[in-house]
């Protein structure tokens, strides 16, 4: 076994392991191996991170947990498709909206048109990404 050597400097190692990855396309070669496997689909939709506000330590471990689940189900034999921004939390933006727009009740979104509602909700999920 390979002493470790008297410092380890965490940071310059995850660089190293993040640059090794992008050169030999890893994420990439784990589809394409899952698909060739024929591995049951796992579906893990996820919103944008910060529709509503700034980042802040709760997107830390939100993220962290995603990565968890979608990382255990590639190890047991699932093929992940990563696809970022498919979903969205609505509340916090309807809210938003709401104030923005003075809305009080639900009858007012039908008057707009839920269509529209809809949309002016869409333009401010990416706001902060």
């Amino acid at each position: 076994m390979a002493s470790l050597p008297p410092t380890l400097d965490f940071a310059k190692t995850e660089e190293e392991i993040c640059a090794k990855w992008g050169a030999e396309d890893t994420f990439k070669k784990q589809d394409s191996l899952s698909l060739e496997r024929g591995d049951k689909e796992y579906t893990f939709y996820d919103g944008p991170p910060f529709a509503t506000g700034l980042p802040h330590y709760g997107h830390i471990l939100a993220g962290t947990i995603k990565d968890v689940v979608t990382r255990y189900a590639c190890q047991t034999g699932h093929h992940v498709s990563r696809r970022a921004g498919w979903d969205c939390h609505g509340l916090p933006v309807e809210y938003e909206i709401d104030q923005k727009l003075n809305i009080t009740h639900r009858d007012q979104v039908l008057e707009m048109g839920v269509d529209k509602y809809n949309e002016t909700c869409r333009g401010i999920v990416t706001r902060y990404t």
